[in-house]
């Protein structure tokens, strides 16, 4: 097993929204938003996310942005004015890497349409689990679930853009942020696996009662989405439907610029 895949593998569960902020360099000027058109949302087959979900713990859909959208979020990480905090990974103990959290999600137009249209059919999924493993449900509009969270004192955007290069990696993780979690995240690839960089493996760790976890390791390309769970996700036993923690991370960075666009959907304290 590659070193840093063990890494990964071992490291303990980290809340990487850190208060501290790294030093940055004067912001370089406003970025260029883009046209906030996502046609490739249009004929998603949620059915069969919500099939991969229950089958595999994770999904990828087909090409959700055009190279130019993704060429434009991986511009925003040097937009110093976009963000309201930057984490060096190596700092924390969380991997090696470095991450940033928008600001204000809307002063980035395609990343806004994206957020408020994978959210609903989202929504549609975790109810149904939540009816599996009788927990809470959650709204059916993005806006009324960021309600929800301010009244948990919730208010700061979670979206983050992430940019790893050789040797960089991240340790095996939960993004919680706060009581009030929604269950499903996605993460969009940005760059061209195998051209733009090597490596860097998306990696999860199923844990499994009375077995032992199961790792998966998927490749998205440019464009995708990997739709996957916060905490756990509800797997058929012999007596109902029972909790499978989950946590993910990403392996090393073996060559080139990894950058990818995290979109969790509950508001941090």
């Amino acid at each position: 097993m590659n070193d840093a895949l063990f890494a990964v593998a071992e490291a303990a569960t980290a809340e990487p929204d850190t208060a501290a902020q790294a030093t940055v360099a004067p912001a370089p000027g406003p970025a260029s938003p883009g046209p906030a058109v996502l046609p490739a949302l249009a004929p998603v087959d949620w059915q069969d996310v919500r099939e991969q979900l229950d089958r595999d713990g994770v999904a990828l859909t087909g090409p959700l942005l055009s190279p130019a959208q993704c060429r434009e979020l991986a511009d925003t990480f040097d937009d110093d004015g976009l963000f309201r905090s930057t984490v060096v990974m190596q700092r924390y103990g969380f991997g090696r890497g470095t991450y940033r959290y928008y600001a204000d999600p809307a002063a980035v137009p395609v990343l806004d349409a994206l957020r408020e249209r994978l959210y609903p059919p989202l929504a549609r999924i975790a109810n149904q689990w939540a009816a599996r493993l009788g927990e809470r449900t959650f709204p059916p509009t993005l806006a009324e679930l960021h309600a929800e969270c301010a009244a948990e004192g919730q208010h700061r955007p979670t979206p983050l853009v992430l940019r790893y290069g050789p040797g960089d990696h991240a340790c095996l993780h939960q993004d919680v942020y706060g009581d009030l979690v929604f269950p499903l995240q996605a993460t969009i690839m940005l760059e061209r696996p195998g051209e733009d960089f090597t490596g860097g493996e998306n990696v999860f760790v199923e844990q499994r009662p009375r077995s032992q976890s199961r790792a998966i390791v998927v490749r998205p390309r440019l464009g995708q989405a990997l739709v996957f769970p916060v905490q756990h996700r509800p797997v058929q036993g012999s007596r109902g439907y029972r909790r499978h923690p989950m946590r993910h991370g990403t392996n090393a960075v073996e060559s080139g610029r990894r950058t990818t666009l995290g979109v969790i959907f509950h508001n941090a304290r």
